[in-house]
């Protein structure tokens, strides 16, 4: 039972120190004048070539699938063409 309560008193001595120590990196930041930040460099997106989405084979194990494809195919060409209008 001393175990524990020597090893709480350590970590709340620790608890304190760490605490002066962010106060005083606060104030330190606090009394430093804040410098602009400078504007992040616009980055260009690649354009990413979708593949098509394979011919439907009129199975019924792969309509799931194919709409699936279809639904990715037509978001990713949806996706590219607001980016271009975007960047142009």
């Amino acid at each position: 039972m001393e175990q524990i309560l020597q090893y709480m008193a350590q970590q709340s001595e620790a608890i304190t120190v760490l605490q002066q120590q962010l106060l005083a990196a606060q104030a330190a930041i606090a009394t430093t004048p804040a410098a602009p930040a400078p504007a992040p460099a616009p980055v260009a997106a690649p354009i990413v070539e979708v593949a098509l989405p394979t011919k439907f084979n009129r199975e019924r194990g792969q309509v799931v699938g194919f709409i699936n494809a279809c639904r990715l195919f037509i978001q990713m060409r949806m996706g590219q063409v607001g980016s271009r209008s975007r960047i142009s």
